[in-house]
C-alpha cells in the first residue's frame, strides 16, 4: 500500500500553485475558492499526521516534508494577506509568524545535527498556535461578513492570538535548547 500520509502532504504542496492562481483570479467570489483550497490544505495537514500515526506509516520523508508543506502554504497566505491589507496591523503578525518559523526550523535542523532533535519537538502550545493561526488565515482569506459576524475582525484577532502564541512557543523552544546552544558555543 502507498504511504497515504505522504501523498496527502504532497497534495498540500501541489495545492500551493492552485491557491496562488485562485487568489489572483479575476472572478467574483474567488476568495471563497481560495479559502476552500486553503481549508483543504488544513484538513490534509491534520489527516496526514493522524493517519501516519494510526497506520504506523511515519517516515523520514514525511517528517521532513510535512512541516515544509505547512510553512510554504502558511507563508504564502500571510504574504497574500499583507498584500491585500498593506498595514502594520497585518505585516507585524505576519513577520512574527514567518520569522518564528524560520528560526525554529533552523533550530530544529541544528539540534538534529547534534542528536538533540527531541529537545525541540512539537509541544502542545505549538499545536494551539497552529489552530489559532489556521483559523485566522481561513477567516482572513474569506474576508467577507458572514451573516452579521465581522469575519475580518475576528480573523485579525485570531491572527494576533496566533502571533502571541508564536512568540510564546518560540521562547519555550529556545529555552529548552538554550543549555545545548550555550554548551556548544565555545
Amino acid at each position: 500500500m502507498k504511504n497515504i500520509p505522504n501523498l496527502l502532504t504532497l497534495l498540500r504542496i501541489i495545492l500551493i500553485p492552485v491557491f496562488v492562481g485562485l487568489f489572483y483570479a479575476p472572478w467574483d467570489n474567488a476568495n471563497i475558492l481560495t479559502t476552500a483550497v486553503f481549508a483543504l490544505a488544513v484538513i490534509t495537514d491534520w489527516f496526514d499526521g493522524y493517519l501516519a500515526r494510526r497506520w504506523q506509516q511515519t517516515s523520514a520523508f514525511g517528517a521532513f516534508l510535512d512541516p515544509v508543506a505547512d510553512k510554504l502554504i502558511v507563508a504564502t497566505a500571510l504574504v497574500f494577506l499583507v498584500q491585500i491589507h498593506p498595514s502594520p496591523w497585518m505585516a507585524i503578525p505576519a513577520a512574527i509568524i514567518i520569522g518564528r518559523e524560520i528560526t525554529i526550523s533552523a533550530l530544529r535542523e541544528w539540534m538534529a545535527e547534534l542528536g538533540q532533535r527531541a529537545t525541540v519537538a512539537v509541544s502542545m502550545i505549538g499545536k494551539i498556535k497552529t489552530t489559532a493561526q489556521m483559523s485566522a488565515l481561513l477567516l482572513l482569506l474569506y474576508n467577507e461578513p458572514l451573516f452579521t459576524m465581522p469575519i475580518y475582525e475576528i480573523g485579525l484577532a485570531f491572527l494576533y492570538i496566533a502571533a502571541i502564541l508564536t512568540l510564546w512557543s518560540m521562547i519555550v523552544y529556545l529555552k529548552a535548547a538554550m543549555p545545548i546552544l550555550l554548551q556548544n558555543s565555545d
